[in-house]
């Protein structure tokens, strides 16, 4: 990788902003600056949390003596945008107001392409996301809801889910488009994909499937979601905000953070011992479920995220699932990484950078 290159390398998340500054392939500087729930709550649209971390990002760059006039490129987490094939999109306006807007879905990683197209116009920099959530190579039979007015539609933690299947298949000497694989990125959202041969044919909806996460409702049976929508206590913008942002633990316990809810647990409280094990209960389902899209021949379950780093919760998991296939977990995210490598690939003219809309 040439080492003369300098990106900077942006990854929100739902309680969370990743940040890293990187001199070629080396991570200079990195800071996850994180958010509880509390905080974010006062926002009543997705858009009004960019000057809070925007000025967060800033100070990072402060921080750390970031050369600003020396960066080459700037490189965001994707959000939610127009379903297309995975690689490296240009960031422009267009994919920002469809992101903002939630044409295709609201996620607070909208933000991400937002903040690194602001700064690169500041700056005069290219600003390019890679393998964002949208990617879509969902087999045709993974498409069916059971309403032809409903599609499924392919949204997930691509980049970090394809990274650490990579991650899993070199360490087993082979390649990542050699392999099937069940992967379960778990965090603020928890989304599990079935990988045939490089390609992700099927996976949970990030934000309206799966199990229960820290902060999402998940699957919800739809004829109690539909009297709770018809019921006037919620207008839509309420109900949307039970279902991502104050579903999940946060609905039942009142916190987002897992762990204050270990605490919780280990403080003896039952209750949130019980829910805690429903989230890695609903999530193996979702592994078990993953098995038949592979028909059983699955060479390794991977269980990734930053609540990977829970023994408890990968415990919990494992013990329901390992009889399917050996489980490897990676705790965390290999994504700045991976969007670091996507960027430089990019500058070296190895990756070509596609048009939003336009694959």
């Amino acid at each position: 990788m040439d080492n003369k290159r300098q990106l900077l390398v942006i990854n929100v998340g739902s309680t969370s902003t990743k940040v890293a500054w990187f001199r070629g392939g080396e991570q200079a500087a990195l800071e996850n600056i994180r958010y509880r729930g509390e905080e974010l709550a006062p926002f009543a649209d997705l858009e009004e949390q960019l000057p809070l971390r925007a000025r967060d990002v800033m100070k990072f760059l402060e921080d750390n003596g970031v050369p600003m006039s020396e960066l080459d490129m700037i490189v965001s987490r994707g959000g939610l945008g127009k379903p297309a094939p995975a690689g490296a999109y240009r960031i422009d306006g267009a994919m920002c107001r469809d992101l903002l807007a939630g044409t295709y879905g609201k996620h607070p990683s909208a933000l991400g392409p937002a903040m690194a197209l602001r700064l690169a116009e500041k700056l005069g920099l290219p600003a390019v996301v890679i393998d964002a959530p949208s990617t879509d190579e969902f087999e045709p039979l993974a498409r069916f809801s059971g309403l032809p007015e409903m599609e499924r539609k392919s949204a997930f933690h691509a980049l970090n889910q394809k990274a650490a299947a990579r991650r899993m298949a070199k360490d087993a000497g082979k390649r990542y488009e050699e392999m099937d694989l069940i992967v379960a990125h778990l965090g603020g959202g928890i989304t599990v994909g079935a990988h045939r041969r490089g390609k992700a044919v099927d996976c949970t909806h990030g934000l309206g499937e799966g199990p229960f996460t820290p902060e999402r409702a998940g699957s919800l049976p739809t004829q109690e979601l539909l009297e709770l929508a018809c019921s006037g206590k919620l207008d839509k913008k309420a109900l949307q905000g039970r279902l991502v942002g104050q579903g999940g633990l946060m609905a039942y316990l009142g916190t987002s953070d897992a762990r204050r809810v270990e605490e919780m647990i280990a403080a003896g409280d039952e209750r949130a011992e019980l829910i805690y094990a429903a989230m890695a209960y609903q999530t193996a389902k979702e592994i078990g479920a993953m098995a038949t899209v592979l028909t059983g021949k699955i060479d390794g379950i991977v269980l990734t995220g930053g609540l990977a780093h829970s023994g408890r919760l990968i415990s919990l998991i494992s013990d329901r699932v390992r009889f399917l296939a050996p489980v490897h977990v990676y705790p965390g995210e290999d994504e700045m990484i991976a969007l670091a490598e996507g960027g430089l690939r990019v500058l070296a003219g190895e990756e070509e950078v596609k048009a939003y809309g336009h694959p």
